[in-house]
């Protein structure tokens, strides 16, 4: 579904309460690349850009608040509900800021990106069985490849946006027995919040170029998706479908090398 459409209320019913899962917990579930269609369509926004001194200031204080949870024996361990808030993600560390709770099935996490080219190492694309709200956030020298098999809509609203985005198109790499899938790209630029809206089922693939990168997400319906895939628990992992066996070097998400000569 592309944004300003709308299925039938018996289709989006029907999505909703089909599980996407083949063994609910599995935390490296991956989906035949050849046959994926994407359900719809990521939407991103550009929202606004930072004197780089207080991009810093802010993506480093978010950044402050995930390694403290990292080192917390209360966040890394099961509360009473069996939430463990500390996480680990292909993307980045991964701290649960806010849980849901009876009468309120939305949470929020705060991702800390990898340096791709500190690991040599690029997340995965992959797909999730709820939607997300995702803000990304950039300090200097650091800009973070969104990619997804599907056409990415950028939001300009004229009077409101004062700045764009760069976009491309490139070849998925490593798709099985010489095949081909277009790898559409949205690139974030330093010192700038970006929201993307990503809609269950929809692929998509966050890779940061650089030091200094964060996310705010909110997961609008986790206890709903947890409860209808019939997971054990609250995972991030487990929560995901991959898109290929294995993650790729960072040669795969480089920005410069992927980009028309003209855009770099």
């Amino acid at each position: 579904m592309r944004a300003g459409e709308y299925t039938s209320v018996e289709q989006t019913a029907a999505e909703q309460h089909a599980a996407m899962k083949v063994n609910a917990d599995d935390q490296n579930e991956v989906v035949d690349l050849e046959g994926f269609v994407d359900a719809g369509r990521n939407v991103v926004t550009p929202v606004l850009q930072l004197e780089p001194d207080v991009a810093l200031a802010v993506v480093t204080a978010f950044a402050a608040i995930v390694t403290r949870g990292k080192q917390s024996a209360a966040a890394t361990a099961p509360d009473r509900d069996g939430i463990t808030r500390s996480q680990v993600f292909e993307e980045g560390d991964v701290y649960m800021i806010e849980r849901p709770f009876d009468g309120f099935f939305a949470d929020r996490y705060l991702m800390d990106f990898y340096d791709v080219t500190d690991r040599d190492l690029c997340s995965r694309m992959h797909l999730h069985t709820g939607l997300r709200m995702v803000r990304m956030m950039t300090g200097p020298d650091t800009r973070i490849r969104v990619s997804s098999l599907a056409p990415i809509d950028v939001v300009e609203v004229p009077g409101v946006t004062d700045f764009g985005l760069d976009s491309f198109v490139d070849d998925l790499p490593d798709v099985p027995d010489g095949g081909r899938r277009d790898r559409f790209n949205v690139i974030v630029p330093p010192c700038s919040f970006v929201d993307l809206q990503v809609p269950r089922g929809v692929s998509h693939q966050f890779n940061a170029i650089g030091p200094h990168a964060v996310i705010d997400s909110v997961h609008p319906e986790e206890s709903i998706e947890v409860f209808r895939e019939q997971m054990s628990g609250y995972a991030m992992m487990a929560q995901t479908v991959f898109l290929a066996d294995e993650q790729s070097t960072a040669q795969s998400c480089e920005i410069v090398d992927q980009m028309p000569e003209n855009m770099r």
